[in-house]
């Protein structure tokens, strides 16, 4: 049977490809660096915008938007190079990717943060290193290092966002996670339309709702449905004047 074609909307992307039988795919510095090196001119090439990566010995994320309907050509062209580089420098022969690679839609902000947060933290949650500016292959340890930011990160959104706030960077990206969150979100994402998708969050909306709040009680619960409505916890922070720490406290809270 044939493959089923992907379908591919303009919007932003959570890629993951793995070695096959999840064997190790960066074996010293100079793998890592090729396939940076890769990754950005293909984004270039592609017109696509990279928001964050963790390159991890056998794996790989990436949190892309493409504007076009071009990720599989994309994906195909940074694979394919990479395997080549790969088999050719260890004198090996055959697949080096474990099937195609697996994408998920980003349907709304919640989902999008909560990626971004996600895919950053993968060595901490992996115990590769105990502070995330250690980890030297991630989008996170060039906004964390005073270092030149490469031309594919200087339109992700932590940098159109925080510009070389580093404090804020961190305070963002360290938020803890929650996965079982991650997840329905992730099954959520998966059973949304694409006419439905293009939706985003109604910054005046929510400013409205917000103000209606005579007390903290309401104030929380009312940051709490903002929430599961799909606001950011920034978003919500910015609107109430507080700070995004406090928001998501509140959110954890709701959750118990």
């Amino acid at each position: 049977m044939a493959r089923r074609p992907r379908i591919e909307i303009a919007g932003y992307y959570h890629v993951i490809n793995r070695g096959v039988e999840q064997r190790v795919i960066f074996k010293e510095p100079a793998d890592y660096e090729y396939f940076e090196e890769l990754m950005c001119f293909y984004m270039k090439s592609y017109g696509i915008t990279l928001h964050n990566y963790c390159l991890m010995s056998n794996h790989y994320h990436l949190l892309i938007e493409i504007t076009q309907e071009n990720l599989s050509k994309f994906m195909r062209q940074l694979n394919m190079n990479y395997a080549i580089y790969f088999n050719k420098k260890y004198k090996r022969v055959g697949h080096l990717w474990q099937g195609r690679f697996k994408s998920w839609y980003v349907t709304d902000e919640a989902y999008l943060y909560t990626l971004m947060l996600y895919i950053e933290q993968n060595p901490l949650k992996a115990k590769m290193v105990k502070h995330l500016e250690e980890y030297p292959y991630s989008s996170y340890h060039y906004f964390l290092k005073y270092k030149e930011i490469p031309q594919c990160l200087k339109a992700s959104w932590i940098v159109q966002n925080y510009k070389e706030d580093k404090e804020a960077i961190e305070a963002f990206l360290t938020n803890p996670v929650a996965m079982t969150q991650l997840q329905e979100l992730k099954k959520a994402s998966s059973l949304v339309e694409a006419p439905n998708i293009v939706k985003k969050p109604d910054i005046e909306k929510l400013k409205k709702q917000l103000s209606q709040t005579k007390n903290i009680k309401k104030r929380n619960t009312q940051i709490a449905k903002a929430y599961k409505e799909g606001y950011s916890q920034q978003m919500i922070a910015k609107v109430l004047g507080i700070s995004q720490q406090a928001v998501c406290t509140v959110i954890k809270r709701s959750e118990k």
